[in-house]
């Protein structure tokens, strides 16, 4: 008899391995599934990049996080979620996509279709995240391949010519790393300004590269056109087109809704498009989904 999971999380991210120590505490069954590699979305975190809280913020199933300094980097990471999954031995499946999960029909349980066969179980949680798709400019030669929505190492853009596109943590890191690489970098802000949320000590750098024309800086404005080799701006000065060898388009990412879709679960109206859920216990409309 096919066994039944007393609880199925997908996404193996920090909150998914999170909800799994907490299964195993209370003596549940459970199965983890990710699409991707064990916090998949860290993994394709920028190498060099490292986190705005500090260590012991972000530690989970009580395993000490010890790093280097106050903030750890990517790698640490890493290891850090690789010794979480080791010492609570979680029953995680990497490399296999759930495709859908089907609610029940008259009872318990669901059926979770993945890339590799089929599950059941009595409850399921969803921590997919948000980093999973881009927001698109949806502006005409967006899919040329010098066009890049994720970051990862400034290398590849020594002696280039690199637009990048944003204003938060993602854009201002990918803008001075690759200029300290020696890329000739310009920035384009939506707004009149650097965002506020861009990580305290990070900020005064960016601001005084711009200052001193190191990297040039276009606010207020919005990319019309990207080319082969040359990209056209709308600036409050009118058009502006620039020599171009590759875009890094930082410009948010949001949740993949494909398997809210699959089980009709309603979202908020309120222009964010989370599930709707009960605040106290996470649960959704749909009973024993989280």
């Amino acid at each position: 008899m096919e066994q039944v999971f007393d609880v199925a999380i997908v996404g193996a991210g920090p909150i998914g391995l999170a909800c799994g120590i907490e299964a195993q505490k209370k003596g549940f069954s459970h199965i983890i599934f990710d699409k991707g590699c064990l916090v998949n979305s860290i993994y394709h975190y920028p190498v060099n990049m490292t986190f705005f809280s500090t260590s012991e913020k972000i530690e989970i199933g009580g395993v000490p996080f010890i790093s280097h300094t106050p903030r750890p980097t990517r790698k640490e990471a890493l290891e850090y979620y690789r010794r979480v999954y080791k010492k609570w031995d979680l029953n995680v499946h990497t490399y296999e996509r759930v495709a859908e999960v089907r609610p029940p029909a008259n009872a318990l349980p669901f059926v979770l279709e993945t890339s590799k066969g089929s599950y059941q179980a009595r409850s399921v949680i969803i921590a997919t995240g948000f980093y999973d798709k881009p927001h698109l400019m949806n502006v005409p030669g967006e899919d040329l391949p010098k066009v890049k929505h994720y970051y990862d190492d400034p290398h590849p853009y020594i002696d280039q010519k690199v637009l990048v596109i944003g204003a938060a943590n993602s854009a201002i890191d990918a803008a001075l790393e690759t200029w300290r690489k020696g890329a000739d970098v310009s920035l384009v802000v939506r707004k009149e300004a650097i965002s506020h949320r861009v990580k305290y000590w990070i900020k005064p750098d960016i601001e005084n590269r711009i200052k001193e024309g190191s990297i040039k800086a276009y606010f207020e404005t919005t990319v019309k056109e990207i080319r082969e080799c040359e990209v056209v701006l709308n600036t409050p000065e009118g058009e502006v087109t620039l020599e171009n060898d590759f875009v890094l388009a930082m410009t948010g990412y949001k949740p993949n809704y494909n398997l809210f879709a699959s089980l009709k679960l309603p979202l908020t109206d309120d222009g964010h498009m989370a599930p709707i859920h009960d605040p106290e216990t996470l649960e959704t409309p749909l009973p024993n989904v989280y």
